[in-house]
């Protein structure tokens, strides 16, 4: 007697698409991605451009994405910001009237909020994001299966979005390799959880890409958006392979007390904490950001 055994071969993994957009004021890359033109979305860390000279916003980088997403007929799903960044305003409130989706960040946010409610005098709460992902959470762009994976260090609340085990989005905690990675003196902010942070995601497949949130290109390249794990592990400047923890812990210790603030951090991250919502409007119809005076940030 004879048996026949009947292998089916497992269904191909979806492969996926990612425009990048550059806003050359802030240095920020925000990126579409989606399976198919026709098909679902996410927007990851969109800009909205602030004048700080005149106090003026303005919609021109996002309406740049609006194009592209309705040039290929997509349907946004997902806004989603990998922190709360102090470099630039989030564009997320008016892409989600524009084009709909949700508004999804890290459930860390929470404890960035509690420091800068604090400073700010707020009261943001997690409630202002539409959705609050847990630690590896499992969600889907679509048909594409993604990751929200907790890399904490930058700041107690980032996550980099794994797409289909072939790419993520690491937003700050890692830069192109001959930049480094990012800094670590905000509020909540820790060089050995970032480093470790950064072995985790450097544990992912050789292969896997790498998308950056900014770029700070030497002036013999122009900026670049996209990596690998394996171009990391041999040429970080920070965090190569071979570097301890202990080594790195003492070097960006000692770059970070050489930075200054970021040039937009105290008008944006009470925006930003607030899912990049502005204050609402007062009597006069002016909206207002606050500056706190002589606050001692972390060092």
């Amino acid at each position: 007697m004879f048996f026949y055994i009947l292998m089916t071969a497992s269904p191909p993994m979806p492969q996926f698409h990612t425009h990048a957009f550059f806003d050359t004021r802030t240095s920020t890359f925000s990126y579409v991605v989606y399976e198919t033109a026709g098909g679902a979305c996410a927007i990851v860390d969109p800009v909205l451009d602030y004048d700080p000279l005149n106090a003026h916003t303005s919609t021109a980088g996002a309406d740049q994405i609006i194009a592209f997403v309705r040039a290929n007929h997509l349907q946004v799903e997902w806004l989603l910001e990998t922190h709360a960044h102090a470099d630039h305003f989030s564009a997320a409130p008016y892409l989600r009237t524009q084009l709909g989706g949700k508004i999804a960040i890290g459930e860390h946010i929470r404890d960035v909020q509690h420091v800068f409610n604090d400073i700010y005098h707020l009261d943001a709460d997690g409630a202002r994001f539409d959705h609050l992902f847990a630690a590896d959470e499992v969600f889907h762009i679509g048909r594409l299966q993604a990751r929200a994976m907790h890399v904490p260090g930058h700041t107690p609340a980032d996550l980099a979005y794994v797409i289909e085990d072939q790419a993520a989005f690491v937003g700050d905690t890692l830069f192109m390799p001959d930049v480094g990675t990012a800094r670590c003196d905000f509020p909540g902010g820790s060089a050995a959880t970032l480093y470790r942070s950064i072995r985790k995601l450097l544990s992912l497949p050789a292969g896997t890409r790498l998308f950056v949130c900014h770029d700070y290109p030497p002036a013999a390249r122009e900026p670049m958006h996209e990596t690998t794990v394996a171009l990391q592990c041999a040429h970080n400047i920070h965090v190569r392979d071979g570097i301890s923890e202990a080594d790195f812990i003492a070097m960006r210790t000692a770059r970070d007390l050489t930075l200054s603030l970021p040039t937009l951090m105290l008008p944006a991250i009470q925006v930003n904490i607030c899912a990049g919502h502005l204050p609402p409007a007062e009597a006069n119809g002016v909206s207002y950001l606050k500056i706190p005076l002589n606050v001692q940030w972390q060092r």
